[in-house]
């Protein structure tokens, strides 16, 4: 399975419901804690092009928010990122 990874800051309600999505569906996941972070805020922002978080990678795929990665789960697209 690939690395998932989760940016995100502890006063984040989608950040949570992102956590809690993965954790009800027993998937491992990383959290990268940008709380205060304002570099690694500014790097997200260069590599996704996105201010907002929860940012979510699957692997090298860059899923985007929670939004998306329930669209994602929905359209049937979330399973073979997974493997």
């Amino acid at each position: 399975m690939p690395r998932i990874q989760i940016f995100s800051t502890t006063t984040c309600p989608y950040c949570r419901s992102a956590k809690a999505f993965f954790d009800q569906k027993g998937i491992a996941y990383e959290v990268i804690d940008l709380t205060g972070d304002r570099a690694g805020q500014s790097a997200l922002v260069e590599r996704t092009g996105r201010t907002s978080v929860p940012q979510i990678f699957i692997g090298d795929h860059h899923v985007g928010g929670y939004d998306d990665l329930r669209a994602l789960d929905r359209a049937g697209g979330l399973q073979p990122l997974l493997g």
